[in-house]
This record gives C-alpha cells, sequence and structure tokens, in this order.
C-alpha cells in the first residue's frame, strides 16, 4: 500500500472514521490534494497537505478567524499537523463554477460574492486579525511579479540583460509603493469563482461558502474584490465588473472610487504578471499542462491594467522588452 494512503487510513481511523470510503475530489495548483469521505450516511472531506511542501496551520489559523466572524469556512473535525492531513466538513458540490455550468444565477452568485468582501472587510478592519498574519508588503509583491521574468520570459526566448531586470523591478517598485502600505484589511487571495460555493440552505453571507484562505495576508481592500472580477480562468464582462464594483462602493461609502480603481490595476497588473509566471512554471516544473490554456486570458487582463496611467513605465517596459507578437502561450514538453 502507497505509505502516503496508509497513512490517511491512520488519520481517518484516529478521527473516528474507520473503514469509510476515500474518493479524491480535486487536486489543486499545489501540492495539496482533497478527498470526499463517507462512513454510512456521514460526509466529509480529507485535505492531504504533505509536509514539507505545505503547511496545514495557517488554513487551521485563517479558517477558525473567518468561522468566528460567521463566514461558511469549513469546520475543522480532526487535524494532524505533523504529517499534514485536515478532516473538515463537506460543504458539497456547488461551487459557483459548477453552478453557473447548470445555468445558475450569475448576478446573484456575483452580487453575494461582493456582499461577502464587503462584510469581511467591515469585520477584518475593526477585528484583531490573527496576529501573525504577514503583511501584503513590497517584498512580498515584489516576489510575485518576478515569476513571469524567471519562469515565462525563458520559455518563449527572451534572455533579459542586467539592465533590463534591473528596470524590471523599478518600474514594479514604483507602481506597487502606491499600494504596498495599505494593510486595510485581511486579503484571501485566491477569490474566484473555483474557490466558492453555493449554500442555498443558509442564510446572507453565510450563503457564500470559502474554500481557499491559506494563503491569506493583511493588505489592501481592491485585492480580492479584484480577484474576483479578473478570473484567470472565466471572462467576466466588463459590464458586469463595473456593476460589481459600484455595488461595493455604494457599501462602502468611505471609499474614494478613483483611487480604488488604481489600486485594482496596479494588484491586477501584479497578479496576471505572476500568474502567467506561476502557470508556466506548473507546465514546466510540475508536467500540469492544462494552466497553459489560461494563458492568452491573462496576458490580456495584464494588457488591460497596463493602460492605467499609474502602470505607464510598466507598460512601457513590457513593450520594449516583450513585445506583443511575443505574448504568446509557451510551447512546453511535458509527459
Amino acid at each position: 500500500m502507497d505509505k502516503r494512503l496508509e497513512q490517511q487510513i491512520i488519520f481517518l481511523e484516529n478521527a473516528g472514521w474507520a473503514s469509510s470510503k476515500i474518493e479524491l475530489l480535486a487536486a489543486d495548483a499545489s501540492f495539496r490534494s482533497y478527498h470526499r469521505v463517507k462512513l454510512n450516511d456521514r460526509l466529509a472531506v480529507l485535505m492531504d497537505a504533505p509536509p514539507p511542501e505545505e503547511d496545514i496551520r495557517p488554513f487551521v489559523k485563517i479558517g477558525k478567524y473567518l468561522s468566528q466572524l460567521g463566514f461558511s469556512a469549513p469546520r475543522i473535525y480532526a487535524e494532524d499537523e505533523r504529517r499534514g492531513f485536515l478532516l473538515l466538513e463537506d460543504l458539497g458540490d456547488n461551487t459557483y463554477t459548477r453552478v453557473f455550468a447548470t445555468v445558475g444565477d450569475e448576478e446573484m452568485l456575483y452580487e453575494l460574492a461582493i456582499d461577502t468582501l464587503i462584510q469581511l472587510h467591515e469585520l477584518s478592519s475593526t477585528t484583531t486579525v490573527p496576529a501573525d498574519t504577514a503583511p501584503y508588503d513590497l517584498s512580498r509583491l515584489m516576489t510575485e511579479v518576478a515569476l513571469i521574468a524567471d519562469w515565462y520570459l525563458p520559455t518563449i526566448g527572451i534572455s533579459l540583460s542586467g539592465d533590463a531586470r534591473s528596470s524590471f523591478d523599478t518600474v514594479w517598485q514604483s507602481a506597487f509603493t502606491q499600494v504596498a502600505d495599505k494593510q486595510e484589511t485581511l486579503v484571501l487571495r485566491d477569490y474566484h469563482v473555483d474557490n466558492l460555493m453555493w449554500l442555498s440552505h443558509r442564510t446572507d453571507t453565510a450563503r457564500c461558502g470559502l474554500l481557499d484562505f491559506q494563503d491569506a495576508l493583511v493588505g489592501a481592500r481592491a485585492y480580492d474584490l479584484m480577484s474576483l472580477i479578473e478570473d484567470a480562468r472565466r471572462d467576466v464582462p466588463t459590464a458586469r465588473a463595473d456593476k460589481l464594483i459600484k455595488r461595493y462602493l455604494d457599501a462602502c461609502d468611505d471609499i474614494d472610487e478613483q483611487t480604488l480603481r488604481q489600486d485594482i490595476a496596479i494588484l491586477g497588473a501584479g497578479r496576471h504578471a505572476k500568474v502567467i509566471g506561476i502557470f508556466t512554471r506548473l507546465a514546466e516544473r510540475d508536467g500540469k499542462s492544462q494552466y497553459l490554456d489560461h494563458i492568452q486570458r491573462v496576458w490580456g487582463l495584464l494588457e488591460n491594467s497596463l493602460q492605467h496611467p499609474a502602470l505607464a513605465d510598466v507598460q512601457d517596459w513590457f513593450d520594449t522588452h516583450v513585445p506583443k507578437d511575443q505574448r504568446i502561450i509557451p510551447s512546453i514538453k511535458t509527459e
């Protein structure tokens, strides 16, 4: 028997789920995998997050915090920090993505996601976010944006000179200084339809289930809003995005629209550059070539962000070093 499977079985036995059936639910872009566990009429989800690549402690910490605030993060039934296992509440199969595919009410669900963000931002700015939650600071933003230079550009045959790489850092640092000090709220970081659940039996914002928050930081409130409306895997029409921004602004009358839209552009540009790098790395290093299918969309999102005046120097850098005809899906052979 596979050693990891054996460890799963022992963990479940210790948690009171001996002889349960284990079915793979999903694997994601990290080393984590998720399994549905069935025991008679009981259901749960087993998160398998193998150390040292993964650490379940941030998920536990943020999950408990969100639950305390009344949000629908999965309850934790059992945990094994050393081996990297969690037994979680099963929130079902109705991710936003699946509901949309069955002609669900997209407008209502997107509005619910915005209302959930509004409430999260209100509560996490007036309550104590877990003390050791790291800031979304300049250093972290720069580390993330470097992924496009370190992983994507080499695969399309672009080798940056020392001066070009130095100017890359300079233009991004200048842009990020406008958002890096905004420690406004808890930022979940992957707030998009693949990670949101429709829980129709619950009420108010608890109807929006939250799945992915282990990488949460404290940063600018614009980030998760941007992540929702500028989705790497799904086209969100501009009219819908504008309507959602307006809904957010109407509920938060202390926010200047021009500043919010600028923050969305800067943080969006950084995220999209990061994602292009990550999707390339997933294909080249991990053999997960399916992520390459989204790169053209993400380039479109990045180009749109770069049109904001606050990113003029970043746009000039890309126009000089990565002309539009080279903004392509890289050709990566995977076995």
